[in-house]
């Protein structure tokens, strides 16, 4: 008998809001110094490249000063203009091996999945450096077309190395049963802009170390 390589910790990720002008500079950094995290996500809908690129940099520079990932959502030609350090793709967001031509080895690139065995095993041997699964629990951040069970997470932490993150309506409250099956990272939003971000990253933090 071989004795399994335990874990890493779960880690925290991220999501932002899509209003992310204003004073949400402000409310990320505060967020990020409340506690670990690992990633941030940035994803606005139905704006040109310029005017995120704009929204964008004060963020990156907060995310990049704390050392925590700053990721794009959708764009592999805004993640390659910021000089992101990765680009999160849906299933219509073009290909892995683009956003690696694109972006260079060192990139951090995940691959929405939802709730699919076939997609997160196509995106791990594509070479995605992640894996993303969800919904698991209702959210009001986008519409829910696909319902992940915890099954999914322990079917994949048995067989693959490479992390996968797990996403919807993840509170500090229902995230325990994430963790234990097998979440790498918990890709949270709602919970965290919706509230008090220092005391929310807080609060998942605890979770995470099993104090909440």
């Amino acid at each position: 008998m071989t004795d399994e390589i335990p874990r890493e910790p779960t880690q925290l990720y991220l999501i932002s809001p899509l209003d992310v002008g204003g004073a949400f500079p402000d409310r990320l950094a505060r967020a990020l110094d409340a506690g670990p995290v690992a990633a941030f996500q940035f994803r606005v809908k139905d704006v040109d490249q310029h005017a995120a690129a704009k929204l964008a940099e004060p963020l990156l520079r907060i995310c990049s000063d704390r050392e925590v990932a700053f990721i794009v959502n959708d764009s592999i030609g805004l993640a390659k203009r910021l000089g992101a350090d990765g680009v999160h793709l849906g299933q219509d967001d073009g290909s892995i091996e683009e956003a690696r031509g694109e972006l260079g080895k060192d990139a951090q690139i995940g691959v929405t999945c939802n709730a699919s065995r076939h997609f997160a095993m196509e995106a791990g041997e594509g070479g995605a450096d992640y894996v993303a699964f969800g919904a698991f629990y209702p959210t009001t951040t986008k519409e829910t077309k696909h319902v992940a069970g915890l099954d999914l997470l322990e079917w994949w932490q048995g067989i693959f190395e490479i992390p996968c993150v797990a996403i919807g309506g993840i509170t500090p409250e229902n995230c325990a049963p994430l963790i234990r099956a097998g979440a790498d990272f918990l890709a949270v939003s709602g919970a965290v802009w919706g509230s008090d971000e220092e005391a929310a990253v807080r609060a998942f933090n605890a979770a995470i170390a099993g104090e909440f």
